[in-house]
């Protein structure tokens, strides 16, 4: 007797390229829908058997009448309330004012320290910066951010970098509690590199994200310095998580903003560092150290 073989819809799934272009794009909003963070294109492609091209011109289809929002890399879906965005979507913004920030910040770094790296685009600017500085050596960056970690790799073996383990947030990229703890009770770091999203006199550095908030806190308590890594739109403003409050920080160093902006915080006995368009101007005209 002949059997008869079933044919499920994943086994059909090399015709998706085949697919009308509406039915394409309907399985591209429940994909980006049914994500927590991030989609890629190249994902969404290989998803449904077609290119990335046709993808994008979907996505842009998408976004045009409201089913998705297109970031950089892909998409993310509507209506997400925390008011946290992606990495790849802030990474576009303020970039010359995060270039600048960070070469500022890794010029308060020496050879032979260990340094923690926060996750979020500033912070990974300053490593960015510090791999560029070639006469830094023997430096231990410690580090909850895969993106910060994979941006630190071509220093190696001039430096050693150290990734905390813990839960995976795909929007940011960032490995938070549970077991992120685990590394951090074994450091003793010279100084930590720590960005927010709201920085202002009343709450100090601010996030939009609780886990994201608690992993800041543990990063920070492993240094003996906290330097915070903000540009100008970030003052003035306050949110969920409380990270840092003012006395608790040693150093904001910022670029794009205004003495208006930064004079509150400096009037209540922190030191800022308003960084020149070569990043290495500290208020008083001097280099600074950590």
């Amino acid at each position: 007797m002949r059997e008869t073989a079933v044919v499920s819809a994943d086994d059909l799934s090399f015709l998706a390229g085949a697919l009308p272009a509406p039915l394409r794009q309907d399985r591209i909003v429940s994909i980006v829908e049914g994500a927590p963070g991030l989609v890629r294109t190249a994902a969404l492609a290989a998803a449904l058997g077609t290119s990335e091209v046709t993808v994008r011109q979907d996505l842009a289809a998408l976004e045009l009448e409201a089913r998705i929002r297109r970031v950089r890399g892909g998409a993310v879906r509507l209506g997400v309330t925390s008011g946290e965005r992606p990495l790849e979507e802030t990474a576009i913004e303020h970039q010359v004012e995060k270039a600048a920030i960070g070469r500022a910040a890794a010029d308060l770094v020496r050879s032979g320290q260990c340094v923690v790296l926060d996750v979020g685009t500033t912070p990974a600017a300053v490593a960015t910066a510090l791999v560029a500085r070639t006469d830094l050596t023997d430096l231990t960056i410690v580090t909850n951010s895969l993106t910060t970690a994979l941006a630190l790799e071509p220093a190696v073996p001039r430096f050693t970098v150290v990734v905390t383990g813990g839960t995976l947030r795909p929007l940011q990229h960032s490995l938070v509690a549970p077991f992120m703890g685990a590394v951090l009770p074994a450091i003793a770091a010279d100084v930590a590199f720590i960005g927010g999203t709201g920085l202002d006199v009343e709450h100090g550095l601010t996030n939009v994200n609780l886990p994201e908030t608690e992993a800041k806190r543990m990063l920070a308590a492993t240094a003996r310095r906290t330097v915070v890594v903000a540009d100008g739109s970030k003052f003035g403003r306050a949110h969920l998580g409380v990270v840092r409050p003012l006395q608790d920080i040693d150093v904001v160093v910022t670029a794009g903003t205004t003495a208006d902006a930064v004079a509150p915080i400096r009037a209540a006995g922190v030191r800022v560092v308003v960084a020149d368009g070569d990043g290495t101007a500290a208020p008083d005209g001097r280099k600074a150290t950590a």
